[in-house]
């Protein structure tokens, strides 16, 4: 389709039938979704209270099966990193003090949970650190490699970075895609276990798009859920003024610097 082209999605994702919960459920995870964009320190007991003082009956044993549903961790330094398994790798931060200054230098990515009217999905997104540019995005109703492996073949049609950096989700850590970026000559960095401002940049993105599209808009279907968050990204880019950027556009901040490359 041509719409998807136009707003850089696979069209496999337009057609995607949103994931379901009980409605109950999903009323509970839209309630964990905006406090944990708030707070996303609070942990699994932290979020029971929250959603009791909120006069819901709920568990600590739910609480818990939604938040890992939604992929929501509380951040905060673990004391130990899990095992890795056979076909999942783990890699050092290599960001800490390193100055950033020519778009291409890092790139991140991330997933995050989009609620619908009826239903939830997942967005993944690919973001130059140096122009907080957002280089490509997918949608899937599943947590399965394969739309992350898409929106990093969509971001590296436009370049290829030196690092790239991620956090460590199991789709991140999968030799499928840890392959991928070794393959291209790409140093891979993945942010501390629990330490979200490690990946600041894109968590700074998904709370833009959610306070300035995703929760002013009801969506009622995956297909009008990627027409919004397509028009959020190409404003994003091209319009958004931002604060940190001296009151520029990612687009006008990535452009000029590939030009000087």
């Amino acid at each position: 389709m041509r719409q998807c082209d136009l707003l850089g999605v696979n069209r496999s994702s337009y057609y995607y039938e949103a994931a379901r919960e009980s409605p109950y459920n999903e009323h509970l995870m839209r309630q964990l979704d905006e406090q944990y964009t708030q707070t996303p320190f609070y942990g699994v007991l932290r979020m029971t209270q929250f959603l009791r003082n909120q006069g819901e009956d709920v568990n600590p044993k739910r609480v818990r099966r939604l938040l890992r549903k939604m992929g929501l961790a509380a951040i905060y330094p673990k004391p130990k990193f899990s095992p890795s398994s056979d076909n999942s790798r783990r890699y050092s931060y290599l960001l800490r003090g390193k100055a950033i200054e020519r778009p291409h230098q890092v790139w991140s990515t991330d997933i995050t949970y989009i609620r619908l009217e009826k239903g939830f999905i997942y967005l993944v997104a690919v973001i130059d650190w140096y122009s907080r540019y957002v280089l490509s995005w997918e949608v899937s109703n599943t947590l399965d490699v394969h739309f992350c492996l898409e929106a990093l073949e969509t971001a590296l049609s436009q370049g290829t970075p030196e690092i790239f950096n991620t956090d460590q989700g199991s789709q991140f850590t999968s030799m499928a895609f840890t392959d991928r970026l070794l393959e291209g000559g790409i140093e891979i960095s993945q942010d501390g276990r629990g330490r979200a401002l490690d990946n600041i940049f894109v968590e700074r993105l998904w709370r833009s798009l959610k306070y300035e599209e995703v929760y002013l808009k009801c969506y009622g279907s995956v297909a009008e859920a990627i027409q919004g968050i397509g028009d959020y990204f190409a404003f994003y880019n091209n319009e958004r003024l931002h604060q940190s950027l001296n009151y520029e556009t990612p687009a006008t901040v990535h452009n000029r610097g590939c030009t000087s490359l």
